[in-house]
């Protein structure tokens, strides 16, 4: 996967524009950023072990570092910062977007939890 032409965080800082060569421009929310991170902390080490992260609707994006040539570190204001979103992935979320959000609204309801 060839690296974004552009990222660019929205002024509001819940908003993350992705762009990559040969295909229109997805946004995608932090939260939903924050929820579906790539971290341990969040994905664990096999599908038993994911967690179903609640209460980050509000979460924003501080910051957005690069790593290598094929990825991007992003820091939430909750200080979330062991993602390593790689090119690849922030690919599948924008093509995935509708379908990952509705899952991940569907474990809330499932476990009782809010994004609030």
């Amino acid at each position: 996967m060839t690296a974004p032409t552009e990222l660019r965080v929205s002024k509001d800082r819940r908003l993350l524009k992705v762009t990559f060569p040969a295909h229109a421009p997805f946004e995608l929310s932090a939260e939903m950023l924050r929820v579906l991170s790539p971290s341990a902390e969040v994905q664990g080490h096999s599908p038993e072990q994911r967690v179903t992260v609640p209460g980050k609707k509000n979460v924003a994006i501080l910051k957005i570092e690069p790593v290598g040539n094929y990825a991007v570190r992003i820091t939430f204001d909750d200080f979330h910062d062991t993602g390593i979103f790689t090119w690849n992935y922030l690919h599948q979320l924008g093509h995935e977007k509708a379908q990952r959000w509705q899952a991940y609204l569907d474990e809330l309801a499932e476990k009782g939890l809010s994004r609030d």
